[in-house]
């Protein structure tokens, strides 16, 4: 194993709420000498000043801010969240045994949840003398198991078998003499006495780097942590150009990214609009020469059912980055945008495949879709190819995440220039 995925396993097994991977990243920024800037302050930005902002603990918006006069802004758009079980509040579920209350958070697949060792993390919102402060939450131990009914029980299970989120999904955490615990491991782990919280289940299994030449790699959240991790390092590694680069990591899309921290909300589009303003550019025109990345992970061609892919456009694991269409613009891709991201990747001498769904099966929308709501320029929806998902244990090939920070560090070099019908990279 190289040291680029062993740095991505790292990633991965320390990711463990979204505000997990938020801090993360922010640590990233702030070691590459990015500033912080906060939404309620005053900003001033200066020629070849490096910055970012977050929103909510779960979504970042960085930007490089060049030293000539920009041209207009080269923009990823990713998401940190992954379908997952929420604790709730006044959860706890005294008994015989001692389990949590949980919801479903966006569209999962259950049955991979259970019999897996579990815990719990996310964020909490304490009682401190400077005011409420929020602060990561990781009970960083096995602490609690979803456990399947026998199959003495349940003769059925293996012909399909219709989960009750409300009865089947409950964590256990422990015996009769359980009750109490856990809102005291909680607040020993937050530091305080919690005002409020979000808190998730996540499944304890690493990362792991597998096959007969260690293609593959298999963790939690890879939908869409691998994106993450591979605009983030193209942003980090990119050359400077005329552009005004910018990462943009979103909470909230599985969803439908409508929060303040999502897609759907003006975290983008203020964040641009604020920074024209306080470099004192002509916004309109900016735009007019910026493209999106919208990057989110595509189905691989399956081994035991290559009949749910559109035969001609299945992509493959380990085949370079996909770039995905939609009639319906469900994926933002047009020919415009399809060309200039190909190009960016022929330069920078990366493979691409194509994805469409099969005709007769609908497929999901995903970050550009809604972004372009709020900005409204050239966007390509691109994505790696996996297996599994939104499973709770997912699985991707090990050298597209190479080829995504090589194509995303050649597209954050780059600048586009328009006119009329005619487009040109520099």
């Amino acid at each position: 194993m190289n040291e680029r995925t062993q740095a991505l396993c790292a990633f991965l097994d320390q990711s463990h709420s979204f505000y997990h991977v938020t801090a993360a990243i922010s640590g990233w920024l702030e070691d590459a000498g990015y500033t912080r800037l906060n939404e309620s302050a005053a900003w001033d930005l200066t020629p070849g000043g490096k910055y970012y902002t977050c929103r909510g603990g779960s979504s970042i918006v960085a930007f490089r801010v060049p030293q000539g006069q920009p041209t207009g802004y080269m923009m990823s758009a990713s998401h940190l969240d992954h379908p997952s079980f929420k604790v709730k509040e006044n959860g706890e579920l005294a008994g015989t045994y001692t389990r949590i209350a949980t919801e479903k958070y966006g569209g999962m697949m259950i049955c991979p949840w259970l019999d897996r060792p579990l815990s719990i993390a996310g964020r909490a919102l304490v009682e401190t003398e400077n005011g409420i402060q929020s602060r990561l939450v990781d009970i960083d131990r096995d602490i609690a198991l979803i456990p399947n009914v026998a199959i003495h029980m349940n003769r059925n299970v293996n012909e399909g078998y219709n989960w009750n989120v409300a009865v089947d999904t409950l964590p256990l955490l422990g015996g009769a003499d359980g009750a109490g615990k856990l809102e005291k491991l909680l607040e020993e782990a937050a530091g305080g006495r919690i005002l409020g919280r979000d808190l998730y289940l996540y499944v304890r299994q690493r990362s792991s780097v597998w096959g007969l030449s260690e293609e593959f790699i298999s963790a939690p959240a890879l939908d869409d942590l691998l994106c993450v991790w591979g605009c983030a390092q193209g942003f980090l590694h990119a050359g400077e150009n005329e552009s005004i680069p910018v990462l943009c990591i979103f909470d909230s899309e599985e969803v439908g990214s409508n929060s303040p921290q999502g897609a759907d909300g003006t975290l983008l589009s203020g964040t641009l609009a604020r920074i024209s303003r306080c470099l004192k550019l002509d916004h309109d025109r900016l735009l007019a020469n910026s493209l999106m990345v919208s990057a989110d992970m595509v189905h691989a061609i399956h081994p035991n059912h290559p009949e749910y892919a559109d035969a001609a456009n299945a992509p493959v694991m380990n085949g370079g980055v996909v770039v995905k269409f939609n009639a319906s613009q469900n994926y933002t891709t047009d020919g415009l945008s399809a060309a200039l991201f190909r190009k960016i990747c022929e330069k920078a001498a990366v493979p691409t495949q194509t994805y469409y769904n099969r005709a007769d099966i609908k497929g999901g929308a995903t970050l550009g879709y809604i972004s372009l709501n709020h900005v409204s320029i050239p966007s390509v929806d691109i994505g790696l190819a996996q297996l599994a998902m939104h499973s709770c244990y997912e699985t991707a090939g090990v050298q597209d995440v190479i080829h995504l920070e090589n194509a995303m560090a050649a597209f954050y070099a780059a600048a586009i220039e328009s006119a009329g019908e005619t487009y040109t990279l520099n």
